[in-house]
Protein backbone atom coordinates (compact mmCIF):
# COMPACT_ATOMS: atom_id res chain seq x y z
CA UNK A 1 0.00 0.00 0.00
CA UNK A 2 1.41 3.38 -0.98
CA UNK A 3 2.18 6.00 1.59
CA UNK A 4 -0.38 8.40 0.10
CA UNK A 5 -3.15 5.83 0.36
CA UNK A 6 -2.30 5.07 4.02
CA UNK A 7 -2.44 8.78 4.82
CA UNK A 8 -5.85 9.06 3.12
CA UNK A 9 -7.28 6.13 5.17
CA UNK A 10 -5.89 7.58 8.41
CA UNK A 11 -7.44 10.96 7.61
CA UNK A 12 -10.80 9.34 6.88
CA UNK A 13 -10.74 7.53 10.23
CA UNK A 14 -9.97 10.71 12.09
CA UNK A 15 -12.80 12.55 10.32
CA UNK A 16 -15.23 9.71 11.13
CA UNK A 17 -14.32 9.73 14.80
CA UNK A 18 -14.52 13.49 14.93
CA UNK A 19 -17.80 14.13 13.18
CA UNK A 20 -19.84 10.93 13.07
CA UNK A 21 -19.85 9.87 16.73
CA UNK A 22 -22.65 11.72 18.61
CA UNK A 23 -21.75 13.76 21.62
CA UNK A 24 -23.19 13.00 25.11
CA UNK A 25 -26.84 14.17 25.54
CA UNK A 26 -27.04 17.67 27.04
CA UNK A 27 -29.74 20.28 27.46
CA UNK A 28 -28.27 22.23 24.53
CA UNK A 29 -27.56 20.81 21.09
CA UNK A 30 -24.91 22.28 18.82
CA UNK A 31 -25.52 22.90 15.16
CA UNK A 32 -24.60 21.61 12.70
CA UNK A 33 -22.06 19.32 14.44
CA UNK A 34 -21.82 18.05 18.05
CA UNK A 35 -18.56 19.85 18.81
CA UNK A 36 -18.25 23.58 18.83
CA UNK A 37 -15.36 25.31 17.19
CA UNK A 38 -14.32 27.36 14.24
CA UNK A 39 -15.75 25.96 11.00
CA UNK A 40 -14.38 26.38 7.51
CA UNK A 41 -14.62 29.92 6.35
CA UNK A 42 -14.06 31.35 9.85
CA UNK A 43 -17.72 31.16 11.09
CA UNK A 44 -18.19 30.36 14.75
CA UNK A 45 -20.77 27.63 15.42
CA UNK A 46 -23.55 28.63 17.89
CA UNK A 47 -25.42 26.42 20.30
CA UNK A 48 -29.21 26.27 20.00
CA UNK A 49 -31.27 26.14 23.19
CA UNK A 50 -34.17 23.67 23.07
CA UNK A 51 -37.27 24.20 25.23
CA UNK A 52 -38.24 20.78 26.61
CA UNK A 53 -41.89 20.06 27.46
CA UNK A 54 -42.41 17.75 30.42
CA UNK A 55 -45.58 15.87 31.40
CA UNK A 56 -47.35 16.68 34.64
CA UNK A 57 -47.18 19.76 36.81
CA UNK A 58 -49.46 22.77 36.94
CA UNK A 59 -50.85 23.42 33.46
CA UNK A 60 -53.86 25.33 32.23
CA UNK A 61 -56.77 22.95 31.70
CA UNK A 62 -55.09 20.03 33.47
CA UNK A 63 -56.91 17.74 35.88
CA UNK A 64 -60.22 15.93 35.99
CA UNK A 65 -62.89 17.58 33.89
CA UNK A 66 -66.28 18.46 35.42
CA UNK A 67 -69.23 16.16 34.85
CA UNK A 68 -71.88 17.90 32.78
CA UNK A 69 -72.20 21.63 32.44
CA UNK A 70 -70.68 22.32 35.86
CA UNK A 71 -68.55 20.51 38.35
CA UNK A 72 -70.39 18.08 40.57
CA UNK A 73 -69.58 16.72 44.00
CA UNK A 74 -65.78 16.54 44.54
CA UNK A 75 -64.39 13.02 44.23
CA UNK A 76 -62.51 13.25 47.50
CA UNK A 77 -62.60 10.70 50.28
CA UNK A 78 -65.68 11.24 52.39
CA UNK A 79 -65.25 11.81 56.11
CA UNK A 80 -66.44 9.07 58.40
CA UNK A 81 -69.93 9.46 59.83
CA UNK A 82 -70.84 8.91 63.46
CA UNK A 83 -73.89 6.72 63.97
CA UNK A 84 -75.25 9.30 66.45
CA UNK A 85 -75.38 11.99 63.74
CA UNK A 86 -78.08 11.90 61.04
CA UNK A 87 -76.99 12.66 57.46
CA UNK A 88 -78.67 14.92 54.92
CA UNK A 89 -78.26 13.37 51.44
CA UNK A 90 -79.05 14.98 48.07
CA UNK A 91 -79.30 12.93 44.86
CA UNK A 92 -79.70 14.75 41.52
CA UNK A 93 -80.92 13.15 38.28
CA UNK A 94 -79.69 13.88 34.76
CA UNK A 95 -81.04 16.65 32.58
CA UNK A 96 -83.66 15.71 30.05
CA UNK A 97 -85.49 13.20 32.25
CA UNK A 98 -89.15 13.73 33.18
CA UNK A 99 -90.06 15.31 36.48
CA UNK A 100 -89.97 12.92 39.43
CA UNK A 101 -93.08 14.65 40.78
CA UNK A 102 -95.24 13.06 38.11
CA UNK A 103 -97.64 10.67 39.78
CA UNK A 104 -96.37 7.56 37.99
CA UNK A 105 -92.69 8.27 38.59
CA UNK A 106 -93.25 9.40 42.18
CA UNK A 107 -94.98 6.09 42.87
CA UNK A 108 -91.90 4.23 41.60
CA UNK A 109 -89.66 6.30 43.84
CA UNK A 110 -91.83 5.59 46.87
CA UNK A 111 -91.82 1.86 46.12
CA UNK A 112 -88.02 1.93 46.07
CA UNK A 113 -88.04 3.78 49.40
CA UNK A 114 -90.23 1.09 50.98
CA UNK A 115 -87.76 -1.62 49.97
CA UNK A 116 -84.59 0.24 50.93
CA UNK A 117 -85.68 2.11 54.08
CA UNK A 118 -83.82 -0.28 56.43
CA UNK A 119 -81.08 -1.98 54.43
CA UNK A 120 -77.29 -2.19 54.36
CA UNK A 121 -76.79 -0.44 57.69
CA UNK A 122 -78.87 2.66 56.86
CA UNK A 123 -82.33 3.90 57.85
CA UNK A 124 -84.35 6.27 55.68
CA UNK A 125 -86.07 8.63 58.12
CA UNK A 126 -87.27 11.58 55.99
CA UNK A 127 -87.48 12.35 52.26
CA UNK A 128 -88.66 14.90 49.73
CA UNK A 129 -89.22 14.22 46.03
CA UNK A 130 -88.56 17.22 43.79
CA UNK A 131 -88.63 17.49 40.00
CA UNK A 132 -84.95 16.72 39.41
CA UNK A 133 -83.51 15.74 42.78
CA UNK A 134 -84.21 13.91 46.03
CA UNK A 135 -83.61 15.08 49.60
CA UNK A 136 -83.11 12.37 52.22
CA UNK A 137 -82.34 12.27 55.91
CA UNK A 138 -80.80 8.96 56.88
CA UNK A 139 -79.19 7.32 59.88
CA UNK A 140 -76.09 5.27 59.08
CA UNK A 141 -73.49 3.19 60.89
CA UNK A 142 -70.57 4.78 59.05
CA UNK A 143 -69.17 5.94 55.72
CA UNK A 144 -69.15 2.47 54.14
CA UNK A 145 -72.75 1.79 55.15
CA UNK A 146 -73.86 5.10 53.67
CA UNK A 147 -72.11 4.46 50.35
CA UNK A 148 -73.55 0.96 50.02
CA UNK A 149 -77.06 2.04 50.95
CA UNK A 150 -77.08 4.98 48.52
CA UNK A 151 -75.62 2.86 45.75
CA UNK A 152 -78.30 0.21 46.30
CA UNK A 153 -81.04 2.85 46.33
CA UNK A 154 -79.68 4.45 43.15
CA UNK A 155 -79.68 1.10 41.35
CA UNK A 156 -83.28 0.37 42.39
CA UNK A 157 -84.43 3.80 41.30
CA UNK A 158 -82.59 3.63 37.97
CA UNK A 159 -84.10 0.26 37.10
CA UNK A 160 -87.63 1.35 37.92
CA UNK A 161 -87.40 4.71 36.19
CA UNK A 162 -85.66 3.40 33.06
CA UNK A 163 -88.24 0.65 32.68
CA UNK A 164 -91.07 3.14 32.99
CA UNK A 165 -89.55 5.74 30.65
CA UNK A 166 -88.20 3.21 28.17
CA UNK A 167 -84.54 4.19 28.24
CA UNK A 168 -81.16 2.82 29.27
CA UNK A 169 -78.20 4.30 31.04
CA UNK A 170 -77.47 6.14 34.24
CA UNK A 171 -80.14 8.23 35.93
CA UNK A 172 -78.14 10.24 38.46
CA UNK A 173 -75.64 12.87 37.35
CA UNK A 174 -72.88 12.52 39.89
CA UNK A 175 -72.01 11.37 43.37
CA UNK A 176 -74.59 12.07 46.05
CA UNK A 177 -73.97 14.96 48.40
CA UNK A 178 -73.88 14.08 52.11
CA UNK A 179 -73.69 16.35 55.15
CA UNK A 180 -73.62 15.19 58.75
CA UNK A 181 -76.00 16.88 61.21
CA UNK A 182 -74.17 17.17 64.52
CA UNK A 183 -76.30 19.55 66.61
CA UNK A 184 -80.02 19.86 67.43
CA UNK A 185 -80.24 23.15 65.55
CA UNK A 186 -78.66 21.63 62.44
CA UNK A 187 -81.16 18.78 62.58
CA UNK A 188 -84.14 21.18 62.92
CA UNK A 189 -82.96 23.26 59.97
CA UNK A 190 -82.45 20.12 57.87
CA UNK A 191 -85.92 18.81 58.75
CA UNK A 192 -87.48 22.14 57.80
CA UNK A 193 -85.52 22.26 54.55
CA UNK A 194 -86.42 18.70 53.50
CA UNK A 195 -90.07 18.58 54.58
CA UNK A 196 -90.88 22.10 53.33
CA UNK A 197 -88.64 21.99 50.26
CA UNK A 198 -91.60 22.57 47.94
CA UNK A 199 -91.92 26.02 49.52
CA UNK A 200 -88.27 26.65 48.72
CA UNK A 201 -88.84 25.98 45.00
CA UNK A 202 -92.42 27.15 44.48
CA UNK A 203 -92.37 30.04 46.92
CA UNK A 204 -93.73 30.31 50.43
CA UNK A 205 -96.96 32.04 49.37
CA UNK A 206 -97.70 29.80 46.35
CA UNK A 207 -97.10 26.46 48.15
CA UNK A 208 -99.91 25.79 50.56
CA UNK A 209 -100.33 22.85 52.89
CA UNK A 210 -98.14 19.80 53.37
CA UNK A 211 -96.21 18.40 50.43
CA UNK A 212 -97.76 15.02 49.62
CA UNK A 213 -94.52 13.94 47.92
CA UNK A 214 -92.52 14.16 51.11
CA UNK A 215 -92.50 12.39 54.44
CA UNK A 216 -94.23 15.43 56.00
CA UNK A 217 -97.50 13.49 55.96
CA UNK A 218 -95.95 11.02 58.45
CA UNK A 219 -94.10 13.65 60.50
CA UNK A 220 -95.27 14.30 64.06
CA UNK A 221 -93.13 17.36 64.71
CA UNK A 222 -95.41 20.07 63.31
CA UNK A 223 -96.90 22.55 65.73
CA UNK A 224 -100.46 21.77 64.62
CA UNK A 225 -99.99 18.12 65.56
CA UNK A 226 -101.29 16.68 62.27
CA UNK A 227 -99.59 13.48 61.12
CA UNK A 228 -100.71 10.35 59.32
CA UNK A 229 -100.28 6.91 60.82
CA UNK A 230 -96.99 5.32 59.78
CA UNK A 231 -98.23 1.85 58.87
CA UNK A 232 -96.62 -1.11 57.18
CA UNK A 233 -96.49 0.60 53.77
CA UNK A 234 -94.87 3.71 55.15
CA UNK A 235 -91.75 4.52 53.06
CA UNK A 236 -89.74 5.75 56.06
CA UNK A 237 -88.35 4.08 59.17
CA UNK A 238 -88.65 5.22 62.77
CA UNK A 239 -85.72 7.35 63.89
CA UNK A 240 -83.33 5.88 66.45
CA UNK A 241 -80.90 8.74 67.17
CA UNK A 242 -81.44 11.17 70.01
CA UNK A 243 -81.00 14.14 67.70
CA UNK A 244 -83.92 13.12 65.48
CA UNK A 245 -86.21 11.87 68.25
CA UNK A 246 -85.77 14.48 70.97
CA UNK A 247 -82.83 16.84 70.47
CA UNK A 248 -84.10 19.09 67.68
CA UNK A 249 -87.41 19.74 69.50
CA UNK A 250 -85.56 21.89 72.05
CA UNK A 251 -85.55 24.65 69.41
CA UNK A 252 -89.30 24.43 68.85
CA UNK A 253 -91.64 22.43 66.65
CA UNK A 254 -91.94 23.20 62.96
CA UNK A 255 -94.61 25.66 61.92
CA UNK A 256 -96.96 24.32 59.21
CA UNK A 257 -96.39 27.48 57.15
CA UNK A 258 -92.74 27.93 58.08
CA UNK A 259 -90.47 27.94 55.04
CA UNK A 260 -86.81 26.94 54.81
CA UNK A 261 -84.11 29.55 54.64
CA UNK A 262 -82.86 30.22 51.11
Amino acid sequence: MHVAERKRISADSIMARRFCIPAPCRCAVSAPYPRAGRARGGDMRKQLELAFRFRGGARKGAGRKPVGAKAGVPHARRPDFNRRHPVHVTMKIRQGLPSLRQRALAGLVLSAFRVAKQRLGARLVQYSIQSNHLHLIVEVNGRTALSRAMQGLAVRLARRLNTRIGRRGSVFTDRFHARALRTPLEVRRALLYVLQNHRHHAGVHRAAGVDRLSSAIYFDGFADGKAAHAGRNCPVAQSSTWLLRIGWRRHGLLGPREGPAS
